[in-house]
């Protein structure tokens, strides 16, 4: 085994291909430590991970990635970890939010339905598509159905002809809402792959700071969206606040090219990182 994790992993639940027990003997095949299951906005399979975890030998982190609106920036990603993950308010609450997610999910197919008429295809079911979820329904779901059908060559091509064109607005938490459940649930807030907000660093250093005074403790240094450059200035910018710097790959099973636990090859994330989390968060330690 070695003394590397990844903090940062997809399963069925949300929109990744592999189900919570295939990324756990992924991760005991590859000798990690530890790994943080961080479905979106969910929950749900996390159990199952830590069972597989126990009877493999990995860690598994509790984790969640909420989709979250902050001022004029749309889809910004929270990560919270270690956080109390059977909470009956916090499920309340993720309940909810799928239920509109999988009405989401079924007016895409409705949109990608009337294209596949006006080029004389079949339809496809919602049903087709859920039945590959293991929780809230996904665009790569549909992805794969698409591709199941042979009307697409991959997941990149089903994206491009059908899901992009067909897409419908997500729904997002309050940044405020999603950093106070984090809180409140005894968990430890990071910021996922930070220069997808902005690429620019002034304005970077400033959202950070408004996000830190709102409870934000973290920054996920190492992915798969920064460079080398990006990942140093941002580990910078986290020790000299105390915070805490992560890393992940945000493996879905189907990026081509990025790999649990290295990510797009030269990711190495150390078991650090979770003892700092647990020092941070308040039901671990």
């Amino acid at each position: 085994m070695t003394n590397l994790v990844d903090l940062h992993l997809h399963s069925t639940y949300s929109d990744g291909v592999r189900t919570p027990a295939e990324l756990v003997a992924m991760a005991a095949e590859l000798g990690l430590k530890a790994i943080a299951l961080a479905d979106h906005d969910t929950v749900d399979g996390i159990d199952e991970a830590m069972a597989a975890g126990s009877a493999q030998g990995v860690e598994v982190l509790p984790a969640i990635e909420f989709s979250v609106a902050f001022g004029s920036y749309r889809d910004v990603h929270l990560l919270g970890y270690l956080l109390d993950h059977r909470d009956p308010q916090l499920l309340a609450i993720l309940k909810d939010f799928r239920e509109k997610r999988e009405t989401r999910g079924e007016a895409i197919i409705g949109r990608i339905n009337e294209k596949l008429t006006l080029e004389g295809k079949a339809t496809i079911a919602s049903a087709e598509a859920a039945a590959l979820a293991g929780g809230a329904l996904g665009r790569p779901h549909i992805a794969q159905v698409l591709m199941a059908k042979g009307y697409v060559r991959d997941m990149q091509d089903a994206f491009v002809r059908y899901l992009l064109p067909c897409d419908v607005p997500k729904r997002y938490f309050p940044v405020d809402e999603a950093l106070g459940t984090i809180k409140r649930l005894g968990g430890v807030a990071v910021l996922a792959h930070p220069t997808t907000i902005t690429n620019e660093r002034e304005a970077l250093s400033k959202a950070i700071e408004q996000l830190m005074e709102m409870g934000l403790a973290g920054l996920e240094v190492y992915n798969n969206v920064c460079s080398e450059q990006d990942s140093a200035y941002l580990r910078s910018f986290a020790e000299k606040r105390g915070m805490v710097w992560t890393g992940g790959s945000d493996y879905h099973g189907i990026e081509e090219g990025i790999c649990m636990g290295t990510g797009k090859g030269s990711m190495a994330v150390p078991y650090s990182c979770v003892e700092e989390l647990k020092k941070q968060g308040k039901t671990w330690g």
